[in-house]
């Protein structure tokens, strides 16, 4: 598994800005990085900025974070 997969990246509806809006917690805790028309245009645009980013913290010697976000169904025990 790439070190990028670990991260949960997730795109939700912006009724405010009339777009799809992506996310990535644990490398972006900001909010949204990005924004697209369609959800999987979105999706792909975050997928390419989360490896972006893993790769620029690898280039510059940097600790890469380590991926704490977990979806609400992992984090609920049943």
């Amino acid at each position: 598994m790439k070190t990028e997969d670990s991260y949960l990246k997730f795109v939700l509806w912006s009724d405010e800005d009339k777009c799809y809006v992506g996310y990535c917690p644990d490398l972006f805790p900001w909010g949204g990085v990005c924004h697209g028309a369609t959800e999987e245009e979105t999706y792909a645009q975050l997928c390419a900025l989360v490896r972006g980013e893993v790769e620029e913290l690898r280039k510059a010697g940097k600790e890469i974070p380590i991926p704490a976000t977990r979806a609400m169904r992992e984090a609920v025990m049943v």
